[in-house]
């Protein structure tokens, strides 16, 4: 996938302008935030199992290397076969050998972001092999050319017009507007694909190094054919997914659905433990895993640690007053919304995703609906502060923060230039008691007024109120 994060802010002013896009938009707001709200609600216990899920994954991460080792040799005593693969390239290429052993043109794929990450697609094609998406909303994006929005509903930045007129152009059929003959469209051209494919490849939500599994959880059962009727089943998945056990499993499968969609509990949940065996009536000949470092490797131990619990739930970016107004494809590349703002600049490089960690309000929303506590307000701000020292932010941000940090430490003049700002502002507000323009804040007052303040300065009104109290005895 082309990286396009450095044009960011160019990207937002082209989402913010279209009119076909705010209008899937408003789907994302009055849809997963709501259910997922509900969902919650009939699950007293749910702030206690995202306490537990944390240490869970915390302990896994801290112990990562062992449990990697215990999964990759459960998998062997299974007749599966795992494959290490550092980087995009060395997974590709992986997968690729694998496909040729068997002579595979064509491929089916569940749902992955992973292989976004990595850019399988396009390796494949390049290779001639055919990959085939059998997610609704994947293969809906393949025959556009184009790449998912979200991590969850990858085409939740089109609309039914939009799916209507790529059905008809790529299958050579009526344009059809109902969303039912759509879907029935689709599974009739998939099927066939389904059956004809010599390899099958899906990713996956955990893996479980107890017993050597790995699970999908989808609401369509596409990952259930992509895995079981082709003759070899490639999992493609990143090192730190990892739930040590069935039990720990379970406990993630609670909060998984609820985080995401607002389910109980997603309609197929498949666990995949080896190749077909000895009197099974279906599954693959082969089962391969591709563990993806990618990276990740060099987080665990420092400051971003904390992202590798992510279980890419999507509720950050469904909460995200950021995200619900720009989509997805404005961040640039695989990962949107707040997880993205993290996990992308350790992925292709602070200087091209320097915009994500700065595309937030940080009003901690994101923070407060992670199924699994990820801090990511404190993760943008760690990245900030990468940048301001390694002088990529911009110069004016730069000499912006060093003269606050000057005045911050010198009491007496940011108190001296907090009055003159305030009876400034105040002067400019008149009686309209607003500001239309405000140079230094033009990215605020060109959308919006801001209030003129009525008042003293906060530290003015809390000697005033400390006054007062100890005038009758209070505290302040």
């Amino acid at each position: 996938m082309q990286i396009k994060s450095p044009q960011f802010k160019d990207n937002a002013r082209i989402a913010l302008a279209d009119a076909n896009l705010q209008q899937a938009l408003d789907n994302l707001k009055s849809g997963f935030p709501g259910k997922r709200a509900a969902a919650i609600g009939r699950l007293p216990e749910f702030d206690q199992l995202r306490d537990q899920a944390k240490n869970i994954k915390n302990h896994a991460i801290e112990n990562l290397d062992f449990y990697l080792e215990t999964f990759a040799s459960k998998v062997q005593d299974n007749g599966g076969h795992v494959h290490w693969a550092g980087s995009s390239t060395e997974a590709c290429q992986t997968i690729l050998d694998i496909c040729r052993s068997v002579g595979a043109r064509t491929v089916t794929k569940g749902k992955s972001m992973v292989t976004e990450e990595i850019g399988l697609n396009e390796f494949l094609q390049q290779h001639s092999v055919t990959p085939i998406e059998t997610d609704l909303g994947e293969y809906i994006l393949q025959l556009r050319d184009d790449h998912p929005s979200h991590i969850i509903a990858p085409a939740i930045h089109l609309n039914l017009p939009d799916v209507s007129e790529v059905f008809a152009e790529k299958h050579g059929t009526e344009r059809k507007h109902d969303p039912q003959e759509l879907m029935q469209e689709a599974r009739d051209v998939l099927r066939q694909h389904f059956v004809a494919a010599d390899v099958g490849i899906t990713g996956a939500n955990f893996y479980i190094p107890e017993t050597g599994s790995t699970i999908i959880v989808t609401n369509e059962g596409n990952g259930d054919l992509t895995q079981t009727l082709p003759k070899v089943h490639i999992v493609v998945t990143s090192i730190e997914k990892c739930v040590p056990t069935l039990d720990d499993l379970s406990l993630f499968m609670r909060l998984l659905a609820r985080s995401a969609t607002g389910q109980e509990c997603t309609v197929y949940n498949t666990l995949s433990t080896g190749p077909r065996q000895t009197g099974d009536q279906d599954g693959p000949e082969q089962f391969h895993v591709v563990l993806v470092d990618n990276g990740r490797s060099d987080m665990v131990g420092d400051d971003l640690q904390d992202m590798l619990r992510c279980i890419r739930c999507s509720a950050c970016m469904n909460h995200c007053p950021v995200y619900s107004q720009i989509g997805g494809h404005a961040y640039g590349w695989v990962y949107p919304g707040p997880m993205g703002s993290v996990l992308t600049p350790k992925m292709i490089g602070i200087h091209n995703a320097g915009h994500l960690p700065n595309a937030s309000t940080f009003c901690g929303k994101c923070e407060s609906v992670c199924p699994v506590h990820i801090p990511l307000p404190k993760l943008m701000r760690s990245w900030r502060e990468t940048q301001h020292r390694q002088q990529t932010s911009p110069a004016t941000a730069r000499l912006a923060i060093s003269g606050w940090a000057w005045l911050a430490r010198h009491p007496r003049l940011y108190q001296l230039g907090s009055n003159i700002a305030i009876k400034a502002m105040r002067l400019i507000g008149g009686k309209r008691g607003r500001l239309h323009n405000l140079p230094v804040g033009r990215g605020w007052t060109l959308w919006r007024d801001l209030p003129a303040p009525e008042g003293n300065s906060f530290q003015q009104q809390w000697a005033q109120q400390k006054h007062r109290l100890s005038d009758t005895g209070g505290n302040p």
